[in-house]
């Protein structure tokens, strides 16, 4: 499988990235919905995955579908928060939540950001501490779920 990340630019890529979000925070993970639509896309970077799949010889068309989703939001002092990673069940272990993580990161440090936070939930915490990121906080709960503060240094 081929993951392309992109920033998404359209209300067509935007609204992909929302239904990964859907999928695996508020039906998977049970995250209320309005908890999950925060009111802070307007003011973020989002970041879609598609899985490019097998040409269709019938229509020429692509199989290009989302599997992962991430958001960059400034929260001051150079500093971005990293928000809504998520990727589809079936697509784990794959790469793509790397994938989006060096895109994510690499569009922070183009912005002059120079280190990134975010609150991680402690199931995948080891994948951000193999990122680079270092865990600054206790575990607490966010949404019924546990988390910890996590972040880096991109300079």
């Amino acid at each position: 499988m081929t993951v392309e990340v992109r920033r998404a630019e359209t209300d067509a890529e935007r609204a992909d990235g929302i239904a990964v979000r859907k999928t695996v925070f508020v039906e998977e993970q049970g995250v209320p919905e309005d908890l999950e639509l925060d009111g802070k896309d307007d003011e973020s970077l989002h970041f879609v995955a598609y899985a490019e799949g097998e040409s269709n010889e019938e229509t020429l068309a692509d199989d290009r579908r989302p599997v992962g989703v991430g958001r960059l939001r400034e929260v001051g002092d150079r500093t971005g928060k990293v928000e809504r990673i998520a990727v589809l069940k079936a697509n784990r272990g794959e790469g793509v939540g790397r994938a989006i993580m060096r895109t994510l990161e690499a569009t922070a440090a183009e912005r002059g950001l120079s280190k990134l936070v975010m609150h991680a939930q402690t199931s995948v915490e080891e994948f951000y501490r193999d990122l680079g990121y270092e865990t600054t906080s206790d575990e607490f709960e966010e949404a019924g779920i546990a988390h910890v503060e996590m972040e880096k240094s991109l300079e």
